[in-house]
């Protein structure tokens, strides 16, 4: 596992006052930009290429982490446009970039204290998601991860996606009948989440997960950014 994509296309909205002049995964927590802490972690774990889509303020990500060579990586960017193309809509537009191989998935907007080189180099199916326990602000959870670590979309209990995970380019092969008619499907590029790609891989036994009992945060307000900052320095 050489490559990994970065999530980094999402307009912040929450995230104002802050995000209006700077992307959120451009965002300073802990001495450096919230992207910076993953890039670290890639490079770590013997990643050497890394996409990073962009959309939001787009050019800022260039200006401020450049080719990725202070890394050890190289950094490719794929500009989806002025209008994000969601998760799976970013991850298709992507593709081209990413190689044949399966690649290693980060949400720009998390921290995580996960070490990214204990995640499998290849998943046993379509993916490989890192779940973890749910925070307050989403208590519901996403998934359900059985004692033989296969992930389900129904039944309890169950943890959040981190936004970290293994993925191969198979599980965009349907995408067009996973999501039918979403809003978005039919734009070009097409606009779509990713879920509902991974809840039909699921009921076929296609993707496999690990419990991260250690530190995540979705930084989606400033308020949780600030709890982040606050964390970081005590």
């Amino acid at each position: 596992m050489r490559h990994a994509l970065i999530f980094a296309a999402g307009l912040g909205e929450r995230m104002r006052p802050l995000t209006d002049h700077t992307p959120k995964p451009l965002l300073r927590v802990g001495g450096k930009p919230l992207i910076a802490w993953h890039l670290e972690k890639l490079a770590a774990a013997g990643v050497n290429y890394v996409v990073i889509n962009t959309s939001h303020l787009a050019e800022q990500f260039p200006e401020a982490l450049g080719d990725g060579s202070r890394w050890g990586l190289r950094i490719r960017y794929a500009y989806e446009g002025p209008i994000p193309l969601e998760t799976g809509g970013g991850m298709l537009n992507a593709l081209p970039l990413l190689g044949s191989e399966p690649f290693l998935v980060v949400s720009g907007d998390v921290w995580c204290d996960a070490d990214f080189d204990r995640l499998p180099a290849e998943p046993r199916g379509l993916a490989h998601l890192l779940l973890t326990d749910n925070p307050a602000h989403h208590p519901g959870g996403d998934f359900r991860l059985d004692a033989t670590g296969q992930v389900h979309g129904d039944g309890e209990p169950r943890l959040t996606y981190s936004g970290i995970g293994v993925f191969r380019r198979e599980l965009l092969d349907d995408w067009a009948g996973a999501v039918g008619a979403a809003a978005g499907a039919d734009a070009k590029p097409p606009r779509f989440r990713l879920r509902p790609l991974l809840v039909k891989a699921m009921a076929r036994g296609q993707i496999d997960g690990t419990h991260h009992r250690g530190a995540w945060t979705d930084v989606g307000t400033p308020e949780r950014l600030a709890e982040l900052e606050d964390g970081l320095r005590g």
